[in-house]
């Protein structure tokens, strides 16, 4: 199993796979993966259970599953079977997959005795016996090759035979399209630029390694495959949602919904109605029967979202699912029973609300059962968020169908300065901008940001974590006033729109109108 795999990984993202027939067909093999290549799947898991099925539709022993490091002119085992070794690395034209790599043709070697081109060290390394064996190459969309996959030992027969070459190529592509969508593939891009920094990806479309993103990804880890409540707590735009995913996705309930609740986004008065459903005549208008959010999930995850907004009346009955796993409808006298997993956001101090009495003491510690702080930007440093910037800027090149422009030294160094007050949801916002306004290269002049960070006698090179002076300093800001500011740009660039705006913000309509009459913004709009 590869280094950092949580778990048993065959079990770990779907369910053990059948026994296979002696030829399947390739597209009925690999498609089920195209519902998780888009989530926030633990990636260890997720490849080390794609080649369990890869070896299994082969009929192989083992299976392979190569990287490419271009730094080091090397392939490095990235998923495998191999529990004798954490990892291999192997240099271009090295055994069978360094040729295939280097020679970007499949080989197959039905009896590695005398095969000048079988890397015997190997086999003495882990104490396994190589019999037969077949590697193709892996080739992205434009054609380069940046993997290689491989499978040893075919189970009653002698060899892999020339059908078996075609079948392995046809898994590869599909390995290959889905490999693509994720943010390992991103991960690897990024590497060619960067030839000094590590290769890093632990859940997909969550990017960076951080020291505090390291300790949440172990935090997730260990909560995601249990049933308990999660408390994900942070500043607006840090990932909330991501995570909350994360957990879902890579639990027992993967396959059940995951409904969310945005509190921010409703009017109080509706919260209830959302979350428990309605009985027929339980108000004026209510013609029929309606379920909520609770019963949709059922089996599934409920993720609710700015928790700190929730009135103290809908708080107790929240409290009534967490404890007894049961409710009533608006309206209704019929306990109705659940099974649904609840993981929380929300970017308030709610030890303090419970101290102000604006929050449930007891409901607090039923929802904290895990807490998962999340770090703003501005506190992971300048290579999470330049490992941000390049994936967003491949992300977005590809949603707006553009060649993937560079990213200028000067351009990355001013994102690097930069404080982010809207955190990641702000920069993917300013990528996107940028990757829309650019001609080739993304220019710190396409960047629009304002100029409160440019604080005087600081350097290009100046690490994030300096960019903290007095509150006196001339010129500075406070973090209302910068939302402030933000909040007009973006009006200003939608036309006053604030259903555009808020799509924008990724906030509700009704809590931009909130923020508005809050900086006295409603009449500007």
């Amino acid at each position: 199993m590869p280094h950092g795999c949580y778990g048993d990984a065959s079990a770990f993202i779907l369910p053990p796979l059948p026994t296979m027939p002696p030829a399947p067909d390739v597209t009925q093999v690999l498609l089920p993966f195209g519902a998780l290549v888009g989530r926030e799947v633990d990636l260890d898991a997720f490849l080390q259970t794609l080649m369990d099925r890869i070896a299994a539709t082969m009929q192989a022993d083992r299976g392979t599953l190569w990287l490419l490091d271009p730094a080091r002119r090397e392939l490095f085992s990235r998923a495998a079977h191999l529990p004798e070794v954490s990892q291999i690395r192997v240099k271009l034209g090295q055994g069978v997959a360094g040729t295939v790599a280097q020679q970007g043709q499949p080989i197959n070697v039905p009896d590695p005795r005398g095969e000048q081109r079988f890397f015997a060290d190997i086999d003495r390394m882990t104490g396994y016996r190589t019999t037969s064996l077949l590697a193709v190459p892996l080739r992205d969309v434009d054609g380069a090759l940046y993997g290689v996959l491989q499978v040893l030992n075919r189970r009653g027969a002698d060899r892999f035979t020339p059908e078996d070459t075609e079948r392995l190529n046809a898994i590869a592509s599909q390995v290959s399209s889905a490999l693509q969508s994720t943010s390992l593939y991103q991960e690897l891009q990024r590497a060619k630029d960067q030839p000094q920094a590590p290769v890093g990806y632990f859940f997909n479309r969550i990017i960076g390694e951080s020291p505090q993103l390291q300790s949440i990804y172990r935090l997730v880890r260990k909560a995601a495959p249990t049933d308990a409540t999660v408390l994900l707590r942070g500043e607006s735009g840090s990932g909330k949602e991501l995570f909350a995913r994360a957990v879902h996705v890579n639990g027992p309930r993967r396959d059940k919904p995951f409904i969310k609740v945005d509190c921010a986004a409703l009017p109080a008065t509706l919260i209830e109605n959302e979350l428990f459903g309605h009985e027929k005549g339980a108000f004026t208008g209510a013609d029929h029967r309606m379920p909520g959010k609770f019963e949709a999930a059922d089996n599934g995850t409920v993720f609710i979202d700015e928790i700190g907004e929730l009135p103290l009346p809908v708080q107790g009955k929240l409290l009534r699912v967490l404890q007894d796993r049961e409710f009533e409808r608006v309206g209704g006298t019929q306990a109705i029973k659940v099974d649904v997993r609840i993981v929380a956001a929300t970017h308030r101090d709610l030890a303090r609300m419970v101290a102000e009495g604006r929050f449930r003491e007891d409901l607090y510690y039923r929802i904290k059962v895990v807490e998962v702080v999340l770090p703003p930007l501005r506190e992971r440093g300048a290579e999470d968020i330049e490992r941000l910037a390049r994936h967003f800027v491949a992300t977005a090149a590809r949603r707006h169908r553009l060649v993937t422009p560079r990213l200028s030294p000067a351009a990355l160094e001013r994102l690097k300065r930069y404080r982010w007050p809207g955190n990641v949801r702000e920069l993917e916002n300013c990528i996107e901008s940028a990757v829309v306004l650019c001609e080739g290269e993304i220019l710190e002049e396409h960047l629009p940001l304002p100029d409160m960070d440019r604080v005087p006698g600081s350097t290009p090179a100046e690490p994030v974590r300096t960019l903290a002076p007095a509150a006196s300093e001339p010129g500075l800001k406070s973090l209302a006033e910068v939302e402030r500011l933000h909040i007009l740009r973006v009006l200003d660039a939608v036309k006053g729109n604030r259903t555009a705006a808020s799509k924008v913000l990724e906030i509700g309509r009704n809590t931009l109108a909130r923020k508005l009459k809050e900086y006295g913004l409603a009449d500007e709009a």
